[in-house]
């Protein structure tokens, strides 16, 4: 006989995933967190066999889809410290992935370009990516995947 969540807890156990407060009657900033934790998880067993890392495929991501943006601003886009942010960037250039080279017109700024084996990289990363989110979406309709999507940007832009 399969235990509730709530059987489990009398007992000493802990709930599954969907059980007890881990399920639909959990409150919705720890299900939020849950489900961010066991997706980051997919994705950095995705990333590990290229050798990148999550934090590296956001800041690659970003600066891919974001050329010319400084270090700050790939902090802020990848939600990531700019300590963080700029020993990603050295760990990128030493493989080879990024350049950077002085700003023309302010010299202590630094311009970050993509390589050309980065972006390859970056294209393999996200075949693998696009699995992992395929999987998540399953089962959703186009309709119901449109509104999560508006109401994770509506959650995160405070609203």
């Amino acid at each position: 006989m399969r235990k509730t969540g709530t059987q489990k807890q009398a007992g000493g156990g802990l709930p599954e995933v969907g059980e007890g407060k881990r399920g639909e009657q959990g409150h919705i900033g720890y299900l939020l967190r849950q489900a961010n934790a066991a997706h980051r998880l997919r994705m950095e067993r995705a990333l590990d066999e290229l050798g990148l890392t999550l934090p590296q495929f956001m800041v690659l991501t970003m600066l891919r889809a974001y050329p010319g943006a400084s270090g700050a601003d790939l902090a802020r886009l990848s939600l990531l410290t700019p300590q963080t942010v700029s020993v990603i960037v050295a760990n990128l250039e030493r493989s080879g992935a990024v350049s950077r080279t002085p700003h023309a017109q302010h010299g202590r700024i630094q311009h970050i370009e993509v390589s050309a084996s980065g972006l390859a990289l970056l294209e393999a990363c996200r075949l693998r990516v696009q699995t992992v989110e395929a999987r998540l979406l399953e089962g959703l309709s186009a309709a119901d995947e449109a509104v999560l999507r508006r109401w994770l940007v509506q959650a995160a832009a405070g609203g």
